[in-house]
């Protein structure tokens, strides 16, 4: 029966798992076990998972009753996800950004995200490691650590390839089979590059598609949730149950907000056939032999599934200098605003008190100091600082109207081809724009980069477009992945 169950389960998409429940062949009960088993086993080596729900079996159950008695809700019925431990559940799991100073934090209520996911009938599972506060706390940080959980690691190298950050344990797991998806978030980058590093696939949604709500935050101009599948249909999938619109969210209150339920839709074979690709050199300039050559497969082979390819295209933006004024100054307003209406368990109520904390516990907290926090501890909190808002201004300007929306306009474009979350990808965190990621090759032969880690292992492929054009970069996604079926399992390390 394990042998049984072990294939009906093994790198099964979103659909495949339903198909199974509704053929009686397979249960979320049984799903959510299988799950928690092959976390106790392998989650050791990768640290991917901080904690499992408590409850999952007993939801899952119910959630199996309810499909025989009333039906299933929707392709996410008894599917077992994981959150990024950054992302609100009112339930027995903590909610801690990988903090040791929040390690014992309840909330006091489900995320806009979490909420939605559970009315979709979806089995969230437990919450995944992170690279502490979003990466947003010391300057020498390695990707995928944190005080609460350690360092997480990738599951085609462990100890020896680049994890990606900060939704590094969402990736891990997703990429070693430990959940059937999880939810990241990005400010810039912490989707897109675990997702890249890790062999899956991510979408990070325009700024204003999906609520904030319920998240410990980095900056309210940048910061979103997102999936992170092996499928860009489970990504499509998923993105369809997680838009709701959300009235205290200031971001989903833009009057160009164009949002869909359904994302599936938008998937086709052909969809590259007539696509417009353009090229941004300029960002391909910092490629080692092994992963330029990635690259350049992936623009022969949109061209060859009947992509027109413009090449090169050039941005005014291509040699702006950008600052970092926007996330010091956003975050300690969001964090201090999230920190005061906190839950159970929660210590500290500020950044002043987390700095001290951080002090006071110096032997677990602060393994890689915390100068980022004192850097953004140094502003006023409020928002008013003209340094700020001119820092604001201009990220929107260089990002938007001197690039992604130049180059789309000026060579009508359907989307940005980058190589995973290289330099260039941090123009569309800029300018709040969508982005997604789907597996690309992966690089036999790489270079030492920063923490010890090589350039070499899986390497993404992703497409970037304008505002809410989430559809299109489903559209050519799909059409890249099904043509080129890079994906492929890792090894389980133990």
């Amino acid at each position: 029966m394990k042998r049984i169950t072990d294939e009906k389960i093994f790198e099964a998409d979103i659909s495949s798992l339903q198909a199974a429940m509704e053929a009686g062949e397979l249960t979320s009960e049984a799903c959510v076990r299988w799950y928690l088993e092959r976390i106790e086993r392998i989650n050791p080596t990768l640290r991917a998972v901080l904690e499992v729900n408590p409850d999952a079996i007993s939801i899952a159950r119910e959630l199996d009753k309810e499909r025989v008695e009333l039906g299933a809700r929707g392709p996410l019925h008894g599917i077992p996800i994981l959150l990024k431990d950054n992302i609100d559940t009112g339930d027995r799991m903590h909610t801690s950004a990988g903090s040791v100073a929040l390690a014992e934090h309840f909330a006091p209520a489900d995320s806009a995200v979490a909420g939605q996911l559970r009315a979709a009938g979806a089995v969230i599972l437990g919450k995944a490691n992170m690279t502490e506060w979003a990466n947003f706390m010391s300057g020498s940080m390695w990707a995928g650590y944190s005080s609460r959980g350690g360092l997480t690691l990738n599951p085609y190298g462990p100890g020896e390839l680049f994890v990606g950050g900060s939704s590094s344990g969402s990736g891990s797991a997703v990429a070693a089979n430990l959940c059937t998806a999880a939810i990241g978030t990005e400010t810039s980058g912490s989707i897109i590059s675990p997702s890249s590093q890790n062999g899956i696939v991510g979408m990070k949604p325009t700024i204003g598609l999906v609520s904030r709500r319920g998240i410990i935050p980095i900056t309210q101009s940048q910061d979103s949730a997102g999936p992170m599948t092996r499928t860009v249909r489970d990504a499509a999938i998923l993105l369809g149950a997680m838009t709701a619109l959300d009235p205290t969210d200031e971001a989903m209150h833009d009057a160009g907000r164009t949002a869909h339920t359904d994302y599936t839709s938008f998937l086709d074979a052909q969809g590259l056939q007539g696509a417009r690709i353009g090229i941004p050199r300029h960002y391909y300039q910092g490629l080692d032999e092994a992963r330029a050559e990635i690259i350049e497969r992936a623009i022969a082979l949109c061209a060859e599934l009947g992509a027109v390819i413009v090449d090169p295209v050039t941005m005014p933006c291509e040699n702006a200098r950008w600052d970092w004024d926007v996330m010091r100054y956003e975050f300690k307003k969001g964090l201090n605003d999230y920190l005061a209406a906190a839950g159970n368990g929660a210590y500290i109520r500020t950044l002043d008190e987390l700095i001290e904390y951080n002090e006071a516990h110096r032997d677990t907290a602060l393994k890689y100091g915390q100068n980022v926090l004192i850097w953004s501890n140094e502003t006023s909190g409020t928002l008013t600082e003209p340094e700020y808002l001119e820092s604001l201004r201009l990220n929107h300007e260089t990002a938007r109207n001197q690039g992604i929306d130049h180059a789309i306009k000026a060579h009508k474009l359907d989307a940005l081809l980058f190589l995973g979350n290289e330099e260039g990808l941090d123009i569309s965190a800029r300018a709040g724009y969508p982005a997604i990621t789907v597996p690309g090759g992966y690089a036999e032969t790489g270079i030492i980069a920063e923490g010890g880690y090589t350039t070499k292992g899986p390497q993404g492929i992703t497409f970037v477009g304008t505002a809410y054009s989430e559809p299109t970069l489903f559209k050519l996604a799909y059409a890249y992945e099904q043509a080129s079926k890079c994906r492929r399992a890792p090894v389980d390390p133990v």
